[in-house]
């Protein structure tokens, strides 16, 4: 439908942008290997989004303006509090984006990419838990959302503390597509296999 190709780096979304999460390992896992949490469509990432573009800023907040003035007029409008929610995840601004993401889905909840671009808000703004809800919720409308997998995995690994579900994840995701990288390039399967055996450091 929307969505076909879904690699790791460059998966495009309905509407949306990618947006990296970054989020280091604190398991000992892979020393310094960082995990990134994905939201679809262009490139951006966290990092860059508090970066220097005036003019950008300014349309940002001119076409916020415009999507809260229509979602005042017609409450109802799904497409209006989406497009909102993006907007308010591309300028930082995570509870803002919850509300509008929830408003959406209350109205059509059928969408596996704003559940998975609302669990990275909820990462976001410091509810692991409800992330990974937000995930679940993903895939069980889309069970091959790769990246609601990957996000699922990052949460569950780095957040929860859960390294066996989060690694029972990704070997879907992988499942699904064999050549999933991380945002840095690396091949999945490669990161994968290694944190298997840090978890294991005793067997051969």
């Amino acid at each position: 439908m929307k969505r076909q190709d879904q690699s790791m780096t460059g998966y495009v979304k309905t509407e949306n942008m990618i947006l990296i999460v970054m989020a280091a390992l604190t398991l000992g896992f892979l020393g310094g290997v960082i995990f990134s949490a994905f939201r679809a469509g262009g490139m951006t990432s966290e990092f860059g989004a508090g970066n220097t573009a005036d003019p950008s800023k300014a349309q940002n907040q001119a076409a916020i303006e415009a999507l809260e003035q229509a979602t005042r007029s017609n409450p109802t409008d799904v497409s209006a509090w989406t497009r909102l929610g993006h907007l308010y995840f591309d300028t930082g601004q995570p509870a803002k984006a919850i509300t509008a993401y929830e408003t959406s889905l209350s109205l059509d909840g059928n969408r596996p990419d704003v559940w998975t671009d609302l669990g990275v808000m909820f990462r976001r703004d410091g509810q692991p838990q409800k992330a990974l809800d937000a995930f679940d919720r993903a895939l069980a409308i889309d069970p091959e959302h790769v990246i609601a997998l990957y996000n699922k995995g990052i949460v569950l690994m780095h957040d929860l503390n859960e390294p066996r579900r989060a690694l029972a994840a990704w070997e879907t995701l992988l499942e699904i597509k064999p050549d999933a990288a991380a945002p840095t390039g690396e091949p999945l399967r490669d990161i994968v296999q290694q944190l298997k055996k840090e978890s294991h450091p005793n067997e051969n």
